[in-house]
């Protein structure tokens, strides 16, 4: 009998990591779950008496909790085949407005965030020549979102660090795996003003993500169309790009 997939996730209270905790479980496997609010980890594990769920209190800031829950994780149930960075936060801000500990919150969570929970693992994937490290990145990586300075910057920054890992994560047998996700419906865009195409449930996103993960795909898009909007927003010259988001619906301020 095959023992069942172990996936460790980060963010998994609400959103995206709620979703794909959901959808892990529905898969039987053994889950270590990461998150600031643990009271509602601890709802989710009653939820599934029957599987094997670690639940853990920490902030992604915080590298040496994430080291703890990582190493407290591979003593009661190995080294995991999935590791998933998915927290993450989205705020508005405004360059000379007095945001700059916005941005630095912004990029703390989703940049280095995402670092520190592959730092705990990645040598010893290596050295097993065993298991995937999967990124939540995002469409809004691909170009300067106006409003969305800090956000857009931010996983920009995680789509260059998750391709830099794949390439040197390969001679290992470790696959890196980059999910950029357009609109899905979770908490954090709940309030946004303004339309958002191709808005996809969360659910059906982390069907579609865990299908990804599991063929080891190097980037994938959902909702799908969006993939075909990034490539084309991607290839628009500056000025025209300039010229059609210059007075873009925009995030309202976090510190307003």
């Amino acid at each position: 009998m095959n023992s069942p997939l172990k996936v460790f996730i980060t963010g998994a209270s609400s959103g995206i990591g709620l979703a794909l905790a959901e959808q892990y479980a529905r898969q039987g496997a053994a889950l270590g779950l990461v998150a600031r609010r643990l009271d509602a980890l601890a709802e989710f594990a009653r939820r599934f008496p029957q599987l094997s769920i670690s639940i853990y209190s920490a902030d992604v800031r915080d590298e040496a909790a994430v080291a703890h829950a990582a190493s407290q994780f591979i003593g009661e149930h190995g080294l995991p085949d999935v590791v998933i960075a998915n927290a993450g936060i989205s705020k508005g801000v405004a360059t000379g407005h007095g945001d700059l500990e916005t941005f630095r919150e912004v990029m703390d969570v989703n940049y280095f965030g995402m670092a520190a929970t592959f730092e705990p693992f990645a040598k010893l994937m290596a050295e097993n020549r065993h298991g995937t490290l999967v990124g939540i990145a995002s469409v809004a990586g691909v170009r300067g979102l106006p409003g969305s300075a800090a956000y857009s910057a931010s996983k920009a920054a995680a789509l260059a660090y998750l391709e830099s890992l794949r390439v040197e994560m390969r001679p290992f047998g470790v696959a890196v795996v980059t999910i950029a996700p357009g609109y899905i419906r979770t908490p954090m865009t709940a309030h946004n003003p303004y339309p958002m195409p191709f808005l996809m449930d969360a659910e059906r996103f982390a069907e579609k993500a865990a299908g990804a993960i599991a063929r080891k795909a190097r980037f994938a898009v959902f909702p799908w169309p969006m993939r075909i909007v990034a490539t084309l927003l991607g290839c628009l010259p500056r000025w025209l790009y300039d010229r059609l988001f210059e007075k873009a619906p925009r995030k309202p301020r976090a510190a307003g």
